[in-house]
């Protein structure tokens, strides 16, 4: 069994740092990049992207809404053919990089209130898959399983790798909670350890409220930002290991 382990990535911005990216590139297989809207810059992009070429990680652009004052966090009304048009700016960014360093981006993934509006609003998800398609149908979208962006990409042509979020919980529905709410980070390596290794074995996921939900993924995700997540990352990986799992970035995996 091949698997990808996945993080976010290049989210700090000028001088500051927001996480231990270097040390987190040896231990993940692919990463999504942030582009300059919700965290980071040109310098930290090419820095990355350089690190994680170095170490044949796959690597994507993280897209967000335009809003480094509250980290992509925070909901935006924005129309849906705005944010398109913002969407493929993003992803045109990390594409200079790497095209300057010699190396191809490989998938888009989708960054925090961006991300959560997506997975239900419809008319923004279809926007957004289709600007991934303008920009590149070679793109994979990243995206949990059963989401209106999945659903979007698919519509449009384009290739889908399911992820979990090892560090997040979710709902009845296979939604995340909202951080707002507590229990919505997961941060102790034993759970996180039990709840990738009951993935692994039987393809589920107990929701906050207790319930199992099936989910089949092709990718696992832990946060950079996440308080200890590199500790958390080798214990992510030491599960999928001590499965008879292989780490691999997910185009390998998807064949």
């Amino acid at each position: 069994m091949k698997i990808d382990l996945n993080s976010d990535m290049a989210e700090g911005f000028g001088a500051y740092r927001m996480a231990e990216d270097e040390t987190l590139l040896d231990i993940v297989s692919s990463a999504n990049l942030a582009c300059g809207f919700h965290a980071g810059d040109a310098v930290i992009m090419d820095r990355t992207v350089r690190m994680a070429q170095e170490r044949g990680v796959a690597i994507g652009a993280h897209i967000g809404f335009p809003d480094l004052m509250g980290f992509g966090r925070r909901l935006m009304q924005i129309d849906p053919k705005e944010m398109e048009k913002h969407a493929i700016y993003q992803l045109g960014a990390l594409e200079g990089i790497c095209r300057a360093a010699g190396v191809r981006m490989a998938h888009a993934s989708f960054h925090g209130a961006l991300g959560n509006l997506i997975a239900v609003d419809q008319p923004m998800a279809d926007a957004m898959a289709r600007a991934v398609r303008a920009f590149d149908k070679t793109l994979f979208v990243s995206s949990a399983p059963g989401t209106a962006i999945a659903h979007a990409a698919e519509a449009e042509g384009l290739r889908v790798f399911t992820k979990f979020l090892a560090d997040r919980a979710y709902d009845a529905k296979g939604l995340l909670v909202s951080r707002k709410l507590p229990g919505s980070m997961v941060k102790d390596a034993n759970a996180v350890r039990e709840r990738v290794a009951r993935l692994l074995k039987d393809g589920t996921v107990v929701a906050i409220t207790g319930e199992v939900l099936a989910m089949k993924v092709d990718s696992i995700l832990i946060h950079s930002d996440t308080a200890g997540a590199v500790d958390l990352a080798r214990t992510i990986r030491g599960a999928i290991e001590a499965a008879g799992g292989t780490i691999a970035p997910f185009p390998q995996t998807l064949g």
